[in-house]
């Protein structure tokens, strides 16, 4: 394969993608293990090596002796043709052994759209897509990350999920396998088993029955499987591994800097939002630490530049001393130190003028709503008069670029409400007008708006979708209001988000669709350079799935939900008193101010939240 390889590569792009080869890359004797796991990231290689959550695990599960542990990535279309065409099975960038010789298949799953890219990844590997069709123990495959909450449309392919943070439970699954494979264990029985490990889940053993009008009647646990499959956290990030010897890529990624990544979770609970409420319960890393572990991460991969990553960076609560301790480290050296994930209600000139000292950078600001109205009833808890302070602030101090995104569709949504997106950016310019530093150089507003995607485990989860038609009507809306020249206004694709929005509330009948839909050529849905809404109407017309019904039908209160077998910790109730809440446009003091009483706190044994 090596000699087909080399003619192969000179005629794709960013062949670097495909040699490994980088410095920090574990290679290990073969003779010298006893499980070998191909870590799969269903999208590119620029994509996957930017996730920090990739990097944790390929270190943790490297760390187990006996264990090796290697990365897949999907290949683009120029790299998957040429491959097909000289019969070379996707491999796995260390070794270069193809996918099908490991133990076990694990994907890493953070986004709807790259499903068709696991069906197609087993499929180049040579795999049988279908659980069923793989009956020996080699060659299982599951997968967790955040889209683990909803595993339905995916239930027919992968063998088993793990819900929540991975650092303790995947050794906790490895450990199992490598007693599995050495005492000579049939698939059933491993599966039986590791059914037992909290926080997995095994399609396998529960059955879904569906009522004469199509919805979902029950859910039944076979085999002494759990009725509700609790998420995993860890408990205390200090103690938590960082991947501060990591891999440094040949080639440009697409976040090529250091992630420090300063907590989980999100104190602000808005409703749109399936991240900030299934990373609950908040918890810090200490300053201390994440300054060691900063240092150790800049003098290994030599980068430039270090971000201070979470949902909402600005919220924590360390984050003065951390950053002056970091810049006495970063200036000296060149180093950029960036901020992402701000909030207009806390944002520091002072601070930002210390981060900035390297690189002057933009601003990125997320309002998500343009009324005072609808921004209360998605529980944004940010207010017009705070966004143009900041935009003051930030613009007095030289600043002359500046991101805003905001969605489209959202519950409660009205014309007004959309054409005050219009008008927010209307008296953003007015404020640069009256206090911008330099008027030289002119003011950059990159306007983005997303088409609202209702996703599990928020409080929307039972809202209906607009349709297509609606948002790009509203989108237009949108357009016509905008006068200023200085004003780059772009938005999602409706067809994506739809698409999106079915993928994330479906169930297992949504199964043959995409193995449908990859058998057409549908992958690389993400990207689109590749995405074909043709091919998935032809898939859903031939299985005979009415995608509508997953977008665009509103659930009912007590309906039971395709992924009501999960658990992330929040209670149902709260989620719908949050949507009752939404409906009278009442905010919900974020944590720090008063417990909302979501339930997270439970996974830390009934303990104070660390908010």
């Amino acid at each position: 394969m090596t000699d087909q390889l080399h003619r192969i590569l000179p005629t794709v792009q960013k062949p670097a993608r495909y040699v490994g080869g980088e410095y920090g890359q574990i290679i290990k004797d073969k003779a010298k293990v006893d499980l070998r796991v191909a870590f799969c990231f269903p999208d590119t290689y620029e994509i996957g090596m930017s996730n920090i959550g990739m990097r944790i695990l390929y270190g943790i599960m490297n760390n187990m002796d006996g264990v090796w542990c290697e990365r897949v990535f999907a290949p683009w279309g120029d790299m998957e043709a040429a491959m097909r065409q000289h019969q070379i099975p996707l491999y796995a960038l260390e070794s270069r052994d193809p996918v099908k010789d490991f133990d076990l298949i694990a994907f890493s799953i953070g986004y709807e759209m790259s499903y068709t890219n696991i069906l197609n990844m087993l499929n180049l590997a040579g795999v049988p897509l279908l659980s069923r069709d793989r009956p020996g123990l080699q060659g299982l495959v599951f997968a967790g990350g955040v889209c683990a909450v909803n595993p339905e449309p995916l239930a027919d392919f992968i063998d088993f999920f793990s819900l929540g943070e991975g650092e303790e439970m995947t050794p906790e699954i490895l450990n199992l396998y490598r007693k599995a494979k050495g005492e000579g264990w049939d698939k059933p029985r491993f599966l039986h088993e590791v059914v037992k490990i909290p926080g997995v889940y095994v399609p396998s053993l529960y059955r879904h029955h569906y009522g004469a009008d199509g919805r979902l009647q029950s859910i039944e646990p076979l085999d002494g499987a759990p009725e509700r499959v609790v998420k995993r956290i860890v408990r205390d990030l200090d103690k938590a591994y960082y991947p501060a010897q990591t891999i440094v890529p040949n080639t440009e990624i697409v976040h090529d800097r250091t992630n420090l990544e300063v907590f989980r979770g999100c104190i602000r609970g808005c409703r749109f939002c399936q991240a900030g409420f299934c990373y609950r319960p908040v918890r810090e890393r200490s300053a201390e630490t994440l300054y060691h572990q900063a240092v150790e991460a800049l003098e290994t991969s030599g980068n430039h530049e270090i971000t201070l990553s979470s949902l909402s960076t600005s919220d924590y609560r360390q984050l003065a001393p951390l950053a002056d301790g970091l810049l006495s480290y970063c200036e000296s050296r060149h180093i950029n130190l960036s901020l992402p994930s701000l909030r207009a209600d806390n944002f520091s000139r002072e601070l930002m003028a210390k981060v900035q000292r390297v690189r002057k950078s933009g601003l990125t600001f997320a309002p998500e709503a343009g009324s005072q109205r609808l921004r209360d009833a998605i529980n944004k808890n940010v207010t017009e008069e705070e966004v143009l302070t900041t935009c003051a602030t930030a613009f007095s101090g030289g600043w002359n670029n500046v991101k805003l995104y905001f969605m489209l569709g959202l519950p409660t949504e009205t014309d007004e409400d959309v054409i005050a997106i219009a008008d927010l950016v209307w008296k953003i310019l007015k404020v640069w007008k009256e206090n911008a530093a330099n008027k030289k150089r002119g003011l950059s507003i990159n306007l983005s708006t997303a088409f609202f995607v209702p996703k599990p485990f928020t409080p929307f989860q039972w809202e209906a979708q607009i349709t297509p038609e609606e948002y790009m009507r509203r989108v237009h809306l949108l357009k016509e209001h905008l006068h200023s020249r200085a004003v780059d206004y772009r938005y999602h694709g409706s067809d994506l988000s739809f698409l999106e929005a079915v993928l994330a509330r479906g169930d297992r009948r949504l199964c043959p669709v995409l193995s449908y839909a990859v058998e057409h050529g549908a992958r690389l849905d993400g990207w689109d350079e590749y995405f074909r809404f043709d091919i998935w109407q032809e898939a859903f017309t031939a299985c005979g799935v009415d995608p509508a019904q997953y977008a665009q039908r509103a659930y009912e209160k007590d309906e039971l939900l395709p992924w009501s077998t999960m658990d992330v910790g929040i209670s149902k109730s709260y989620f719908w008193r949050e949507r009752e809440r939404a409906y009278e446009s009442k905010t919900t003091p974020d944590c720090r101010t008063a417990c909302g009483g979501c339930g997270a706190n439970r996974l830390e044994g009934g303990v104070t939240c660390d908010v």
